[in-house]
């Protein structure tokens, strides 16, 4: 397990496949700043939730110079249909092999029911447009998350 990032720590650059199998990258953002989300997985009700939040509010946030970037360890396909089901307009992007995941800090231990395994840690970093982190929060929750971040950007 990576350590978390921080504030002012630059945001580690990532290309990863999206739902139709393009290649996005952190690179392609320079200049806007992104809100970049970390999800265990697609088509769950708490993944579920969050994604429909961020569309619901992605008119907002754009307009407010931040674009929203989904990643999980599903596969394009997986990403593919959950867009479909859910009419999502965020990007979603597929890190399988949870390099990205692990780079951001956003995979490791994780409890449940008192047992203890490896998963993703349900996490927000905020990277201005620089690059930088400007926000890191981890172990976030699904529901609600959205509206406290649009809060605490004062947006």
């Amino acid at each position: 397990m990576s350590e978390r990032l921080q504030p002012g720590d630059t945001a580690p650059a990532f290309t990863l496949p999206d739902a139709d199998g393009k290649e996005v990258s952190l690179a392609d953002h320079k200049g806007r700043k992104v809100i970049v989300y970390f999800y265990p997985a697609a088509l769950t009700p708490g993944c579920t939730k969050q994604a429909c939040d961020f569309t619901d509010n992605l008119e907002l946030l754009a307009g407010a110079g931040y674009d929203v970037i989904g990643i999980s360890p599903d596969k394009p396909e997986k990403l593919a249909k959950f867009r479909e089901k859910e009419n999502l307009e965020v990007t979603l992007l597929a890190d399988p092999d949870k390099k990205v995941l692990d780079a951001y800090g956003a995979f490791g231990e994780k409890m449940n029911y008192g047992k203890t395994y490896m998963g993703v840690i349900r996490s927000t970093i905020v990277v201005d447009e620089q690059g930088k982190v400007e926000r890191a929060l981890y172990n976030v929750r699904a529901t609600g998350h959205v509206a406290k971040i649009i809060k605490d950007l004062g947006i």
